[in-house]
């Protein structure tokens, strides 16, 4: 297998424009030589901190480049492999949930039944909105941290090398969107020895409905404040059904088209094609289940055991069938734009 560097990484993805932003990289670097930065004028991919033993002294590594989800193409499918798909809620009541609280119904009972340690994902301060990626521990942690934390861009691949490496956890889940779905795959499918220990830990993948992540900065700041004159502690919730619906705490609303934010998405989303998380052992959304549930995609046998064990402790909910043609929809929107970046 040709050894590869940060350098090959930075010439084939971040120098034209395709990073992810995952955190892929800067979770399996083994040297600590990558960072992401979020903030004001932060860059759009990771950047190195002046070392790389695999540039610098010629020992093989590249597991930074076979972990990148954008150094190979990916095939387009709408949906992707299904072995069931639900319309689901939460059966005890999640007050920041978004859609139905489904996947925190999952992973609550998959805490407190044991059959995961931790949970990567991603939360946020209650009063900017500021997001981070973290690893979440106690069922009371993902039930007061639920809510749309998804929509705002975080390196949350990155949270991954604290609970592998430095907490050891050896039963995680994962929950993120299409672009984190498949560096975990890459990890999963790889041969690379520095890439098995991660692979090996990782229990769950969940992947969540993305049509495009935003930047805190541009979006919140750019649009949100100066703009249209919301705070960030004004916003219960935020969700992209087509638009962009932002969900005020005192029942008002507003409704901003995605054309109109085309400016705070990051550069790399614009040629994802993956809407659903096809690699995932199961994929959540808001499209296609009525108001107040959750669209499940059960994609693999592990996807089906924690779902039913969530179903057999009273924790989830089945409310119906699933509006495949909104999915399909929506999808092909993604695939199609993906061609026209």
């Amino acid at each position: 297998m040709e050894e590869r560097s940060y350098k090959d990484l930075s010439g084939a993805v971040w120098e034209k424009g395709l990073c992810a932003g995952c955190g892929a990289c800067v979770a399996v670097c083994p040297a600590d030589a990558l960072c992401m930065d979020q903030g004001t004028g932060s860059s759009d991919h990771p950047r190195n901190n002046g070392y790389c033993k695999a540039a610098n002294d010629g020992v093989p590594c590249g597991a930074c480049y076979a972990v990148c989800p954008r150094v190979q193409p990916h095939a387009e499918e709408s949906i992707g492999p299904v072995l069931s798909m639900h319309a689901a809620r939460a059966a005890f009541e999640i007050e920041g949930r978004q859609s139905g609280g489904a996947v925190t119904a999952i992973l609550v009972n998959a805490l407190e039944e044991g059959l995961i340690d931790a949970v990567v994902t991603v939360t946020a301060d209650q009063w900017t909105m500021l997001p981070h990626s973290t690893v979440i521990t106690s069922s009371e942690a993902l039930i007061t941290g639920a809510g749309s934390r998804y929509n705002w861009w975080v390196p949350l691949l990155a949270a991954l090398k604290e609970a592998v490496v430095t907490r050891k956890y050896k039963r995680i889940a994962i929950v993120g969107v299409p672009c984190v779905v498949q560096a975990v795959e890459q990890m999963r499918s790889s041969e690379h020895d520095l890439l098995r220990p991660y692979a090996r830990a990782i229990r769950l993948l969940i992947g969540l409905f993305c049509t495009e992540s935003f930047d805190y900065q541009r979006l919140m700041e750019g649009k949100l404040v100066h703009e249209f004159s919301i705070e960030p502690w004004q916003i219960r919730k935020m969700d992209v059904k087509g638009v962009l619906e932002v969900l005020l705490k005192d029942g008002n609303a507003i409704t901003i088209p995605l054309k109109d934010l085309a400016d705070c998405v990051r550069p790399g989303c614009h040629t994802c094609n993956d809407l659903t998380g096809v690699d995932a052992d199961l994929s959540a959304g808001s499209v296609g289940s009525p108001e107040g549930c959750t669209t499940l995609l059960v994609r693999t046998k592990t996807g089906a055991g924690f779902v039913q064990s969530a179903l057999d402790h009273n924790r989830l909910l089945l409310e119906g069938e699933v509006d495949t043609c909104a999915i399909e929809k929506l999808a092909g929107i993604k695939i199609r734009r993906s061609h026209h970046p």
